[in-house]
């Protein structure tokens, strides 16, 4: 695919707004969906959510991650801590499965002109790669499993459970049909002859 997946940081910010667009996603999203409170995001749709992402990027909050080809930006993917994403911790479809600490892939966005283009996969492989450099160990996500070829975007924000398959992750848990729980466990590999942070050939799922 020739992607290249950086965090998103101030510098980009301009990128993540040329790639979310005038709609910020969707419907005024800005990915805050998971970030605030139902009725407080509804309320803040538009600019509001939009102010509210920068500033957390400009704060420099470990936010998630751009791909790029060509230079140009084509995906994001949110990944953070799960203490983040406060609707998580309220969700009884997406409570906790235990007490360990993870991080959590709640939203995953491409450009219309890249999708079907196998974007995805890597995607969610630099944001487990993003996680390890954080020192991370767990990465979970939620996807949804695709009831028909002819599901909105929107519907299928948090990704696509096959996509999450081919990467690596394995599922946990399914408390409803078509929204299970994933994860990919973080196991670093010793390079003594390299002392950089650990790169996606660095981890792999158990």
């Amino acid at each position: 695919m020739g992607l290249e997946c950086h965090p998103v940081s101030k510098e980009r910010w301009e990128d993540l707004e040329k790639l979310l667009g005038d709609r910020g996603g969707w419907q005024g999203c800005w990915c805050m969906r998971w970030r605030l409170a139902r009725a407080r995001f509804v309320s803040r749709r538009g600019t509001p959510n939009r102010q509210a992402l920068h500033r957390e990027i400009a704060a420099g909050q470990r936010t998630g991650i751009i791909a790029y080809r060509d230079g140009e930006p084509v995906g994001w993917c949110s990944v953070g801590p799960r203490e983040n994403y406060p609707v998580l911790e309220t969700s009884d479809l997406l409570a906790r499965v235990d007490d360990r600490a993870v991080w959590s892939i709640t939203c995953l966005f491409v450009a219309k002109r890249a999708r079907r283009q196998g974007v995805s996969v890597p995607l969610i492989r630099g944001a487990v790669a993003f996680a390890a450099r954080n020192h991370a160990d767990v990465v979970e996500a939620y996807p949804v499993i695709p009831m028909s070829e002819a599901m909105p975007v929107a519907a299928a924000m948090t990704g696509i459970y096959s996509a999450f398959k081919k990467a690596g992750f394995i599922e946990i848990l399914r408390r409803v049909d078509v929204r299970p729980i994933m994860r990919f466990e973080i196991i670093p590999v010793q390079d003594d002859h390299n002392p950089d942070p650990p790169r996606p050939q660095f981890v792999r799922s158990r």
